[in-house]
C-alpha cells in the first residue's frame, strides 16, 4: 500500500483517569446540588462498578444559523445513562461532558480546551467544521478524537483522529458513482467555501467510473434564504432551461440531466427553490447526500408530496429502518426521556452511536489488559490493537492500524470507504441496493483538480 503518511511523536501523558471520592461523599455532593443522582446515571448508582470512572466529551453546534447537530450530544448523554445502568463500561462509570461549538473557531477551541482541563480520555462522536481550532489542543494533550462526523480534513489527517466513516469524500464519490449510472449531465450545487471547493473533484471521480463528464460546479451562498438563481443556473448548465418547462423541447433537454445539491441544513431551501422552478413532476433527476437530506427533512417537506420524492441519496450507513439500528433505538426509547433533539434517522446521531460503540470496545480491551483507562492507553489500543470493532453490521469491522489505512489522496486516515445507495420513494428513504458499495478504488485513484 502506498500513500503519504506523516510521523507523529508519542506523548508523555499524565494519567487522565479521574479519581472519585468515596461513595458516601459523592452521594452527598449529588444531594447538595439538588440532583439526587450523579451525572450520566439512571438513579441506580449501585449498578455501576467500583473501578475508576472515565470522562469523555461530545461536542456539536446548536442554535446557530448554519448546520446544527444538537442530537449528537443528546445521544451521547443517553448512551451514558444506558451504559451506567448496565454497570458502566467494563465496570467504569462513564461521565459524558458536552459542549456547544457554535460553528465558531473560538468556541470549538474552547470546547477542546475544556476537554483537556477535564482530563477527558477521548472526544467521541462529535461534529465540527473547525478542525484547525480543535485538533491542535487535542493533539498537544494526546486525546483521541473518535468518530467525528467527517467534515474536516483534520479528521482524516491527524494521527489522533479515528474516523468511523469515509466522511464527505466517500459520500461525494459515492454520489457521483450513483448518478453515473443514469445521468449524462450533472450540476453540483455546493457551498462557496473552502470545504465546498474540495467537493467537485471528488464527485467527478465517482462520475468518471462510468465515463461521465465532470459536473458543472455551481457555487452558492452557504446560508441563503432563497436559491432560485443557483437552481436556474444548475438547470441551464445541464441543458434543462426552466423557460421551456412543459414543452417537448424541455423533455428532450431534461433527459439524462441531474442536479445534486450538498448544502447542509440549507439543502431543503435549495430544493424548495428548485421545485418552484420545476413546478409539478420535474423531469430532472435530483440527488444529494445523507446529512444534507434525511428522513426528517422528507417528512417536513411533505412526505410523499415532498419535492425530494425520487431523489437519489448516498449515505454511510444502512437506512434508518434497518433492523441493525434496533439496539440504538432501544437505548433512545429507554434512556432519552422523550428528548426531541434525538432523531434516530439523523446521520449525526447514528455516527455518535457508532463512535461510542468504538469507545466501549477500546475501554474493554484496555481493561482486560489490566491497564488504567487513559487517553494514552486508548490511543495505543486504537493504533496497535489486533481487535477489530464490530458495530453490528452498521459499518465494516473497524481498525486503525497502519495497514488498515487507505491510500486516499488528502485523506490518509480513512479506513472505511463503504457507502449505501438510497432513494426517496413514497416519502421514505429506502435502500436501492442491498449491502454496501466499496469506494476504495474510486477514492484511491488520483484526482484532477476541479
Amino acid at each position: 500500500m502506498t500513500g503519504w503518511r506523516r510521523s507523529f511523536p508519542r506523548f508523555c501523558h499524565r494519567a487522565t483517569v479521574i479519581r472519585s471520592a468515596t461513595a458516601g461523599a459523592a452521594a452527598m455532593a449529588a444531594l447538595l446540588t439538588g440532583c439526587g443522582t450523579l451525572p450520566g446515571a439512571d438513579g441506580n448508582a449501585a449498578a455501576v462498578g467500583d473501578k475508576d470512572p472515565i470522562t469523555v466529551m461530545t461536542w456539536a453546534p446548536a442554535g446557530t444559523k448554519s448546520t446544527n447537530m444538537a442530537g449528537m450530544p443528546a445521544m451521547a448523554e443517553a448512551y451514558a445513562r444506558w451504559a451506567n445502568s448496565k454497570g458502566g463500561i467494563a465496570g467504569h462509570r462513564l461521565n459524558v461532558l458536552t459542549c456547544n461549538e457554535r460553528n465558531e473557531s473560538v468556541a470549538a477551541a474552547r470546547c477542546a480546551q475544556k476537554a483537556v482541563a477535564a482530563h477527558a480520555v477521548a472526544v467521541v462522536g462529535s461534529y465540527s467544521r473547525q478542525g484547525r481550532s480543535f485538533m491542535a489542543p487535542l493533539e498537544a494533550a494526546g486525546i483521541p478524537y473518535i468518530g467525528g462526523y467527517g467534515v474536516t480534513g483534520e479528521e482524516f489527517d491527524s494521527p489522533l483522529s479515528y474516523p468511523v466513516n469515509g466522511g464527505q469524500a466517500a459520500l461525494l464519490a459515492g454520489n457521483g458513482r450513483q448518478l453515473a449510472a443514469e445521468c449524462k449531465r450533472v450540476s453540483l450545487v455546493r457551498p462557496d467555501t473552502i470545504q465546498g471547493d474540495q467537493m467537485p473533484p471528488i464527485l467527478n471521480a465517482g462520475l468518471a467510473t462510468e465515463g461521465r463528464a465532470p459536473a458543472h460546479d455551481i457555487r452558492a451562498p452557504e446560508n441563503a434564504t432563497d436559491y432560485t438563481s443557483a437552481a436556474q443556473t444548475a438547470l441551464d448548465e445541464v441543458g434543462a432551461d426552466p423557460e421551456f418547462y412543459g414543452t417537448a423541447e424541455f423533455g428532450a433537454r431534461a433527459k439524462g440531466a441531474c442536479v445534486t445539491a450538498t448544502l447542509g441544513e440549507h439543502t431543503d431551501t435549495f430544493f424548495d427553490s428548485f421545485r418552484r422552478l420545476q413546478e409539478d413532476n420535474p423531469k430532472v433527476q435530483m440527488a444529494s447526500v445523507l446529512g444534507s437530506v434525511n428522513q426528517t427533512l422528507v417528512d417536513r417537506t411533505g412526505g410523499k408530496s415532498s419535492p425530494l420524492e425520487g431523489a437519489l441519496v448516498t449515505g454511510w450507513y444502512p437506512d434508518a429502518r434497518d433492523r441493525r439500528w434496533q439496539p440504538m433505538r432501544d437505548v433512545i426509547t429507554e434512556h432519552a426521556f422523550n428528548d426531541n433533539r434525538i432523531d434516530p434517522a439523523d446521520a449525526g446521531v447514528q455516527t455518535t452511536w457508532i463512535a461510542y460503540t468504538v469507545l466501549r470496545a477500546m475501554v474493554e480491551q484496555v481493561t482486560e489488559e489490566g491497564k488504567d483507562v487513559t487517553a494514552h492507553t486508548l490511543q495505543r489500543a486504537l493504533d496497535e490493537g489486533d481487535r477489530a470493532v464490530d458495530t453490528g453490521g452498521l459499518t465494516p469491522k473497524l481498525r486503525w492500524r497502519y495497514d488498515d489505512m487507505l491510500a486516499v489522496q488528502s485523506f490518509p486516515r480513512i479506513v472505511n470507504a463503504m457507502v449505501t445507495y438510497q432513494v426517496v420513494r413514497d416519502g421514505r428513504l429506502v435502500a436501492t441496493h442491498s449491502g454496501f458499495a466499496n469506494l476504495t478504488k474510486t477514492l484511491e485513484k488520483p484526482r484532477r483538480d476541479a
